[in-house]
Parts: structure tokens; sequence; C-alpha cells
């Protein structure tokens, strides 16, 4: 019997993918399905539906990047100890090509469909859905190992174990032609719901995500022009409300992975406890870097330690909005509470008993509450008390910021430098002050035009609007600075909290005793701090570069001889 490589799916699978409770790990070898699906119109689309799994759409983590600290802990790949063994390296690598195979086994079936009596119309849309999941699938695994498998079709099981590599710059043509005929087959919309399943939108969207990360600046602001010219995406006003759990299926939004308490597709309930604050009953483990904090520009659009604006003492003293609003401000309500991590600051006012209370966000009182003092605010409401801790906020695959920012950077790097790129800038900028791209008094418009200056500028802007949503790593990996920011040291607060008093808040230095300098490319600089004693060293940093790609996982080289591993490994 012909045994096809994985992907084939069970007869048995639940008619809607969000509450399918079959094993997705299949028995690569138990292939009854193949010869008795695709028997109609529901079996396609439940086949299509299957790609959505969030299994198949992993986010990068933060935990990866210069913008999180876990307490005094460095994941593998900021302490370069990644390894071809490792988690995330062999579920990404088997997740996307599961997902590949499974589009390939749909493409292979379209045939089949015109037999149905299924119509023309929508066996392009259903292809076209399929090449969308499998450009995106090699989309991901190219920027993460450069060369890769690249399979079309299905293969048996003799030649999946013995196919090599193919080089990336063959792929990704490919990958392109891909997404090109997806965006010209896809829906723009679907009647209900635009942001749930493959549109042209996404296609055009993500080809330009794609792009960007290839350096291939024209085809990405090409595309990324497109998606905006297609006229549906809209910035949601309320940069807060965009990331909460009760905020679904916004304008903004091009393309999501819902997630359902009800269906039991959820963040995590350990998610939750490490990002939310201890007073209501979290963690506070996983936290906002010093690095993150330092990034946001002032009011006046100038970096901390440029603006006469900055108080070191009150760091979220006009910042750009979004400071506050992905970091929890000092002394304000959070989940019910007051949060204020001062080592003084033995009780807090308790907003749901209207009482003071023993403040556990403090080391003072809880020695393992935020290390540096920062917590997350982005997506975290009183929402994420409920359900046993545990929420469903959708998981934004891409968003029409994005989308504006991407259209920048490529029109930056091109050089051609008009007022569509700073239109886009300030589109962004605008919606975070509240405020329309047309009131320049109110926010810091963007009017540079220099290639360098601008270049900042928008890099800047990007940490800023898209912090914790699992884009700043690769946004280190291309702009190669991860040699730079994942070597240096996390900081945060001096322990015990006796300590801290006795150096910095007795002397009048909470939260940082003095301004860190920024550099060219967005790095902060504490050393000074660090040699006066005034801060802590919380981990060192040890990034290396060969982690620039990631290592093919170890299993998989060690069944086929003719794949070969990245260098350094």
């Amino acid at each position: 019997m012909k045994k096809y490589i994985v992907g084939l799916l069970l007869t048995g699978l639940s008619s809607y993918f969000l509450t399918s409770c079959y094993e997705l790990d299949l028995n690569p070898l138990a292939q009854g399905s193949s010869e008795n699906w695709y028997s109609s119109e529901t079996e396609i689309e439940m086949a299509l539906k299957d790609g959505y799994r969030h299994e198949f759409w992993p986010l990068d983590k933060e935990e990866w990047t210069d913008d999180y600290v876990y307490r005094e802990t460095n994941s593998s790949i900021v302490n370069g100890t990644l390894t071809g063994q490792d988690g995330s390296v062999t579920d990404l690598w088997s997740n996307q090509y599961k997902a590949i195979a499974r589009a390939n086994t749909i493409l292979a079936n379209m045939e089949k469909a015109a037999s149905l009596g299924i119509s023309e119309a929508k066996i392009n849309q259903y292809t076209a859905e399929a090449l969308f999941l499998r450009a995106s699938r090699y989309a991901s695994l190219i920027s993460h190992f450069g060369d890769v498998v690249y399979v079309d079709e299905v293969i048996d099981i003799d030649e999946a174990f013995n196919i090599g590599r193919t080089p990336k710059q063959e792929i990704i043509p490919l990958v392109y032609e891909d997404f090109d005929k997806a965006a010209a087959g896809l829906p723009i919309s679907y009647s209900g719901s635009s942001s749930q399943r493959a549109t042209s939108g996404a296609a055009l969207a993500l080809k330009a995500r794609f792009a960007l990360y290839m350096g291939d600046w024209k085809i990405a602001a090409e595309a990324a022009k497109a998606c905006m010219e297609l006229g549906i995406y809209n910035l949601y006003p309320n940069y807060s409300e965009l990331f909460l759990s009760t905020t679904r299926n916004t304008e903004e939004t091009i393309f999501a992975i819902p997630r359902s308490v009800a269906d039991k597709i959820t963040i995590g309930n350990g998610t939750v406890l490490n990002a939310i604050s201890r007073n209501p009953g979290g963690w506070a483990a996983m936290d906002p870097s010093w690095d993150l904090l330092a990034a946001y520009t002032c009011t006046d659009g100038l970096p901390i330690d440029e603006s006469p604006l900055f108080d070191s003492h009150d760091p979220f003293k006009n910042r750009d909005p979004r400071c506050t609003a992905t970091i929890v401000a000092f002394g304000s309500r959070h989940l019910g509470y007051e949060y204020n991590p001062h080592p003084e600051a033995l009780e807090v006012m308790n907003f749901n008993t209207g009482k003071m209370q023993k403040n556990n966000d403090t080391r003072a009182n809880a020695q393992y509450a935020s290390f540096n003092g920062l917590i997350w605010k982005k997506g975290i409401d009183e929402t994420w008390l409920a359900n046993g801790m545990d929420v469903d906020p959708d998981k934004i695959i891409i968003r029409y910021a994005d989308v504006l920012l991407m259209y920048a950077e490529a029109k930056i790097e091109l050089n051609e430098i008009d007022q569509s790129v700073l239109d886009a800038i300030n589109q962004v900028r605008a919606r975070a002050y509240g405020v329309d791209i047309s009131a320049t008094d109110s926010y810091p418009a963007v009017t540079e035009k220099d290639q360098n200056k601008l270049r900042k500028i928008l890099r800047t802007e990007r940490r800023m609007e898209l912090a914790y949503e699992g884009l700043r790593y690769m946004d280190l990996i291309r702009w190669r600075l991860a040699s730079k920011a994942l070597t240096n040291k996390s900081y945060g607060l001096l322990y015990p909290s006796s300590l801290l008093i006795e150096k910095v808040t007795s002397q009048g230095g909470w939260f940082w005793p003095s301004t860190p300098q920024i550099d060219e490319d967005g790095i902060p600089d504490f050393s000074a701090m660090e040699s006066a004693g005034q801060i802590a060293v919380l981990s060192q940093r040890l990034w290396n570069d060969r982690q620039y790609l990631w290592p093919i996982p170890t299993k998989e080289i060690l069944i086929n001889e003719n794949l070969k591993q990245n260098e350094g490994y």
C-alpha cells in the first residue's frame, strides 16, 4: 500500500476546527481516509478549516527578545544555547510541515471536487485558500531556518526520508506566486467575519511581511500598498481596547485565529498567572524589560535621553500613550488594585473593597513580585481574572497598523520617501494619541525625510506599536540587531528592599536614579547606574550569531542523510 507523508485528515474530525478534539500528531502510516475523504463540499470545507489550528500559526515569543524578562532566567535563544532538540525548533518544523502536507493534499483533490458538482468559482476559492495556507507556512519556515525542504505535492514516505533542502532563493519566488494566486482567488471578506479565515487582504499582508523579512523591499511595498488600497481596513480608534478579549473582529484585524473559553481554546492559565500582578493572585514573573520601557519616546517625539520632558523618577509621565497602554504605570488602578512596586509602599488600595491592604506587588512584602517593578498591561483587564484565570482574546496574526508600518519601512529602504510614507507612520502614531492624523498639534507628527533618521524613527515606531505581539524577535533578526540587543544585560531593582531603600529611594532616586542613554539602534545603556550600585543585574544575555538561522531538528538530520544542518550547530 502506498503510504503518504503527514497530512490527510481522519474522517472523524469535528465539523468545526475550534471544537475538534482528535489527536494532532496523526500517524503518517495510517492514511485510511485518503481514498474516501473530499467526497463532499462539506468535507473540503472541514479540511480547509483544519488549516487554522493554533498549532499551525505560532507567534514568535517575547522571551526571545530584549522586551522581556523572566526574573533572573533567559530563554535558550537569549542564552545562545539553542539546539536542534529545543521544543520551539521541533514544534515549528513539524507543525509547519503538517500544515503544508495537508494543504498539498487539498490541492491534489481539487479535480475530485469538480466531479462533485461544486462550482468552478468555489473550487477556485478553495484552491486559493489552500495556496494561502501553504505559502504562509513556508514563509514561517524560511524566515527561521533559511533553506528548507520544499514539497508542493503529496509524496510517499520513501521520498520524504530522502529529500534534501532547497535553497531559499529558489523557494521564495514560489511562495510569492502562491500568495499572488491566493490574493487573486480569495474573497475580500466573508459574511459575518473577515478576519478569521483567509482573505485577499490577508494574502497580500502576509506576502508583504515575508518580503520584508527577505529584504525584497519593492515586493513588500507593492503588496502592502495593494492591501491598503483594498479600502476595507482601518485603525481601531482605541489602541488600549484593541487587544482585549472583549474586542473581536475589528476593521483593523486583517487575519486572526479565534480563541474560545467555551471550546477550551485559550491562552492558558500559566500565561495569565505569569503576566498579571500578585495582588489579584498572579505571579508577575514574565514582565516587560527596562529596555522596552526606555524605548518609548516622549510626547514631543524625542527619545528619553534627548527630551526635556523625561523624568527618570516618574518614567511614565509625558510618554507616548502606548507606553502606559503596554506597561502598567505606577500608582494606577490595575485589575482592581493600585499598582505600586515601591519598597516603602507596604499597603495599597483595594478598589474592590475600598480599603487599604497588604501590597503583594512590592518585593518588600513578596520576594517574587516583579523583579524589575514592571508588569504587562496590553490586552489585560478584569476578564483575565475570570474562568479560573484563563482568557480567550483573538490571536492576531496581522493587523492594519503593521501593514502601514511595513509599507513605510519598505519605501524608506528603497529611499522612495514621499508623503505617503510619512502618512503611513503618522496614521499609526495619531491613533495612539487618540486623534486624527490632521491634528498635528495634538501628537508629534513625523516630518523627517532623511533616510537614516527616518529608518530609526520607523524602527522605534514598530517597537512601540507592536510590543508584546510576537514581532520584535524577527525585527531583531532581519535588522541584524540581535548581536547587540541580546548580548547586553537585563536589569532590575536592588534586592533585598532594604538595599533598594538605602541606595536609591532614600536618595530620591526612584524609579531610575538617572536617565539611560539610548544609542542609534534604540538600545539603552544602564551601565552608569550599575557601576554606581543603584540597580541589579538580573541576567547576562548571551546571544550566539549562529542563531540568525535556527538549527534543523536533530531527529530530522538523523533519519535523513540528505538533510544538512545549518552552520554552527
